[in-house]
């Protein structure tokens, strides 16, 4: 793996550090962007039971915000009901809008490593041709060695750029659509909200009973 490393020249680093960049961020986001922790189940039901036996206080609040930023955008709902049915949704929106900027995190960093590695591979296959075709103005087609370090290092380049830039294109797009479907439930929780504190519908209480 070294010699394949080393014969494939120096651009080879910036190839091999897009590619631990890359799976640093697919894995935290894997452990970040879990359901579980994003929106998990029963949230809106457990703050309803709360509301119906008069213990929503600054304390449950304070514990709703810190649990999920689910969590943090019903909490910022309902810190801001009393102003009206307009100025709750503008919090909630507010809120919303700073949890998914936190959602979105590394996604672009992520989608710039999976545009720049291909170009990384196709410079270096520049670099190498251009070896090549020095080498055959110096020292003529009789040297063989040389001309297939340059295609070597030219070919090693671009496979290395490939192989990091394909996985991260499928993951970027996979997360971003993890990040909008999130986004879809949390924006039903937070209508459904709004519509129960005003008495347009009722929310379901089952499995709340088990926090």
């Amino acid at each position: 793996m070294f010699e394949l490393v080393k014969s494939g020249g120096w651009l080879m680093l910036p190839i091999m550090m897009c590619s631990i960049f890359a799976v640093a961020v697919c894995a935290e986001r894997f452990w970040t962007l879990r359901e579980s922790r994003i929106a998990p189940k029963y949230t809106l039901a457990l703050v309803w039971k709360w509301i119906k036996s008069n213990q929503l206080d600054a304390k449950k609040l304070r514990e709703l915000k810190a649990s999920s930023p689910l969590g943090e955008i019903l909490a910022a709902g309902l810190s801001n009901s009393k102003h009206g049915r307009e100025v709750m949704k503008e919090s909630i929106q507010e809120s919303a809008s700073r949890v998914i900027h936190e959602m979105e995190r590394y996604l672009t960093a992520l989608g710039t490593v999976a545009a720049v590695a291909p170009l990384l591979g196709l410079l270096g296959t520049v670099i190498g041709m251009i070896k090549v075709f020095s080498a055959i103005m110096l020292e003529g087609t009789g040297n063989t060695g040389v001309l297939a370090g340059g295609i070597s290092e030219a070919l090693i380049t671009t496979a290395a750029g490939l192989t990091v830039a394909i996985p991260a294109v499928i993951f970027h797009r996979y997360f971003v659509r993890r990040v909008e479907e999130l986004v879809v439930t949390m924006e039903q929780e937070a209508t459904k909200l709004v519509e129960v504190l005003h008495g347009e519908r009722e929310v379901e209480t089952k499995g709340a009973a088990k926090r």
